[in-house]
């Protein structure tokens, strides 16, 4: 039996996937609380802001009393939230884990306690490190190679130990994300190389050889709200990768060059990082048939246009898209 989710908390909702999560989920049907501390702005749901069923949060999801607050009556957490990514990590590694680690766990206490029927965890697939086979399964060995993606895979062990009936868990193991969103983010492959086509009309590839797992962010959010719908027993306890198919940082390249224009320049140079990733999507397709309907070059394409109606000024300069930027600039404690 599949209990109803009528209200779902979404952490980090002002994020890059989370404000273009939380329109999605409104369309639905479903009422959002979301919970954030909204350091890239916060008029990034301006164009859901009046909807009677979105409640707004600014807070810090380590304030347990804060949790505590505002969890009874919510029926689904998706807990995006996080300190993303390796150098913003490492900027304050105690911050780091106090936020992606150490208030996770009082976040999955504080949602079972309050009968929180469904509990979506965005991980990572940077928690196998880096593998030699050609197809990383949710079945191999995870070996993260940074505190992130450490504390990213010892999330996921928290969430399942706690997982009981009535208490459906799911995790997933998204690719890199990338497209537009009204939180975006420039600090990704695809999306980096966009920016530097448009504005340089030159795109710098370091190595090129390295693959990196993309997923267009319409699929990523389409996929949390199909998670919300699927019976329990076909989500629960569950580990699922999430990504499109696997390309070489250079092929990338010639994919925004092929959609940006045939005059963008790409400049390959040596590089000591030569750290490959690519992940297998054939569970999720198996089990609960994800498949991604959307391309790097449909991603490459909404930023091109984004760029064309003013919609990403100073994109070079503004610390707003740029993570690490930011957290070097604002003081988290």
């Amino acid at each position: 039996m599949t209990a109803e989710i009528k209200t779902v908390l979404v952490t980090g909702g002002a994020g890059y996937v989370g404000s273009v999560l939380v329109p999605k989920l409104l369309n639905a049907g479903y009422s959002v609380k979301v919970i954030d501390l909204y350091i890239y702005g916060e008029n990034v749901l301006d164009a859901v802001k009046d909807h009677p069923g979105l409640e707004q949060i600014k807070g810090d999801l380590r304030d347990r009393a804060l949790l505590e607050k505002i969890m009874p009556g919510c029926d689904a957490v998706i807990h995006l939230a996080c300190i993303s990514n390796d150098p913003s990590f490492e900027l304050n590694p105690d911050l780091g884990k106090s936020i992606n680690y150490d208030a996770f766990i009082s976040l999955v206490e504080v949602a079972k306690a309050n009968k929180v029927k469904r509990f979506i965890y965005a991980s990572s697939s940077s928690v196998y490190g880096i593998k030699e086979t050609e197809n990383v399964t949710e079945d191999l060995p995870l070996q993260p190679l940074t505190d992130y993606s450490k504390y990213k895979a010892l999330c996921e062990e928290v969430l399942l130990s706690q997982r009981e009936p009535g208490f459906v868990t799911l995790v997933l193991r998204p690719a890199t994300v990338c497209g537009y969103s009204p939180r975006l983010r420039l600090d990704l492959t695809v999306n980096i190389l966009t920016n530097h086509a448009v504005n340089n009309n030159k795109i710098k590839v370091f190595g090129g050889e390295q693959k990196r797992p993309n997923i267009h962010i319409e699929d990523m959010t389409d996929l949390y709200i199909k998670c919300l719908q699927l019976p329990d027993e076909k989500i629960d306890g569950k580990i699922f990768n999430a990504g499109y198919e696997n390309y070489k940082v250079k092929e990338i390249a010639n994919m925004v060059r092929n959609v940006v224009g045939e005059d963008v320049e790409i400049v390959t140079t040596p590089t000591d990082d030569n750290r490959s990733y690519h992940v297998s999507s054939d569970k999720i397709k198996e089990e609960i048939g994800f498949v991604p309907q959307h391309t790097i070059e449909e991603a490459v394409e909404d930023l091109l246009k984004a760029f064309n109606k003013g919609l990403i000024p100073d994109s070079m300069t503004d610390i707003n898209y740029y993570n690490i930027k930011t957290m070097q600039e604002i003081e988290l404690k």
